[in-house]
């Protein structure tokens, strides 16, 4: 059976408690390097940005008494992705990227500032199968490493990475997206979701004028139950209680008739 080489990373912070449940789960399956920021990047998406003079510092990682090779950077996930693919797979790319697990669910319209998903894609583009695990938290969790139990969720990432090793994904499907709610355990169900439209974060300020900072705002989620659209992963970890996984394309491109668009365009 092949050796597997796994990339692991994400946007909480190479101390993340999340990253380890991860390389927990990683290293059942074959070599795994890690490479995670130096410090917290949520909300970061696909941004190439970071520290122009910052380098791959090795850093001690154990899992279960064994040592790791992991590396910590002064950069965004994605270009941390990109970095370590040219760094570290110079000649041979890994079999499979892990992005996660992240602290708070990654779902609705604002999935694509995700520091988590950004990481995946960016490594989907290098043709590397990819996932982003997430796990349903409280919001004061997002920027704070509290304790998780991260069994359901080690069970589900355990579950999609053996598939992922072993089958290859149909086309235009470059990352898969699994949220997983807090509740989970290794009985709670999976579906197929798309991604919602509908935002799942909203910032709110209390008394919003022009003297609002930036910093005023806070992150809420506020939604409808009943009005949320079926099938979508927000509905799936919002009402349903299941596993939302969800495959994402590269591409942005609108499924729209090209020839009815065009006809529209060229209106007089």
């Amino acid at each position: 059976m092949k050796n597997n080489k796994i990339l692991l990373i994400n946007d909480d912070g190479i101390n993340s408690p999340g990253l380890l449940a991860a390389v927990q789960v990683g290293i059942e399956f074959g070599d795994v390097i890690v490479a995670a920021p130096s410090t917290q990047q949520t909300a970061m998406g696909r941004s190439l940005k970071g520290n122009r003079n910052a380098l791959l510092q090795p850093i001690d990682y154990e899992v279960y008494g064994k040592k790791i090779e992991a590396y910590q950077c002064e950069c965004s996930p994605a270009l941390l992705v990109r970095h370590s693919l040219a760094v570290l797979f110079p000649f041979e790319k890994p079999d499979l990227i892990i992005s996660g697990i992240n602290y708070g669910e990654n779902i609705g319209a604002t999935i694509t500032s995700s520091g988590t998903v950004g990481a995946a894609l960016e490594g989907a583009t290098f043709g590397i199968p990819s996932i982003a695990i997430s796990k349903e938290t409280d919001i004061e969790s997002h920027h704070n490493y509290t304790k998780q139990d991260w069994t359901g969720t080690q069970y589900f990432l355990r579950y999609f990475v053996k598939r992922m090793l072993m089958e290859k994904l149909p086309f235009d499907v470059d990352v898969l997206k699994v949220d997983v709610p807090d509740t989970a355990d290794s009985s709670t169900p999976w579906e197929i979701t798309k991604q919602a439209k509908t935002p799942y974060y909203s910032t709110v300020f209390k008394n919003p004028s022009l003297k609002s900072r930036l910093g005023d705002g806070k992150t809420a989620i506020d939604l409808d139950s009943e009005s949320l659209e079926t099938g979508t992963d927000i509905h799936a970890i919002y009402v349903d209680r299941t596993v939302s996984v969800t495959p994402i394309s590269i591409s942005l491109t609108s499924r729209v008739d090209f020839q009815e668009l065009n006809n529209l365009l060229k209106r007089t």
